[in-house]
């Protein structure tokens, strides 16, 4: 389909003929209409933008956990597997894995496990730790997540705003003119509908993207939360052992 649409409307025998392209539609605008268009245009980009970035930034997460996962339950030593995964992981499961360490490290090293209020204290740390890393590390996958929401809930009220101005524009072309034909309403009629297109243009995938992100999400934060409970519970049964 060409880009570049004209069409002929023939009135009296006078062609008139009108550009519905796209491009067209904004140069012939108002400075109104035009700054509508391009706030849905940046939304449009900005919001594509978060949804590939977040699309693979949640496959590689799900690939970095198997990963760690599968280290993890392999049956090595938790110091060994803390050593290769350092301060500075670059995944949130091995993030938590290694929050909880470290503050297992630096009260093992003090003799701070060596009673039961102690090791109680200890373990209670150690999962403050563990879901303080949580909370920072999923907030940070959410972020720009918001983006998505506000676009998907805005935009169609953008585009309708730059209808009922488009619309109006008609009216006044009307008045001026003193005449009810089409050529006189077609373009500000485009215009207006336009807008309202463009508005749903960037709030269908950015509602559709915001709700499965959000459930990819929920889901991940349960995994790190299942992971969180099996980890404290084997730091548990070793503080258990050094009773």
């Amino acid at each position: 389909m060409e880009t570049n649409v004209i069409e002929s409307v023939a009135f009296g025998g006078t062609a008139l003929v009108a550009d519905f392209s796209v491009w067209g539609l904004f140069l012939r605008s108002d400075v109104v209409i035009k700054l509508v268009m391009i706030i849905l245009f940046a939304a449009s980009f900005w919001s594509w933008t978060v949804i590939i970035d977040k699309s693979l930034r949640l496959r590689r997460l799900w690939g970095q956990a198997a990963d760690f996962e599968d280290s993890f339950w392999a049956g090595g030593s938790l110091d060994d597997l803390y050593d290769r995964v350092g301060n500075s992981p670059l995944d949130p499961m091995a993030a938590v894995f290694s929050a909880a360490m470290g503050e297992w490290r630096r009260s093992s090293s003090r003799g701070l496990a060596s009673t039961e209020r102690m090791r109680a204290s200890l373990q209670e740390r150690i999962e403050r730790v563990m879901d303080v890393t949580m909370a920072r590390e999923v907030e940070r996958v959410e972020r720009y997540l918001v983006f998505l929401a506000s676009a998907g809930a805005t935009a169609p009220f953008i585009g309708l705003f730059g209808t009922v101005w488009g619309i109006m524009n008609s009216f006044q072309a009307i008045a001026l003119a003193k005449d009810t034909n089409l050529a006189v309403v077609a373009p500000g009629l485009a215009e207006a509908l336009f807008t309202t297109a463009m508005g749903l243009i960037v709030a269908v995938p950015a509602v559709a993207a915001y709700n499965k992100f959000s459930a990819d999400l929920a889901r991940y934060s349960q995994r790190l939360e299942g992971f969180g409970s099996e980890f404290s519970a084997i730091l548990s049964r070793q503080l258990e052992e050094k009773a």
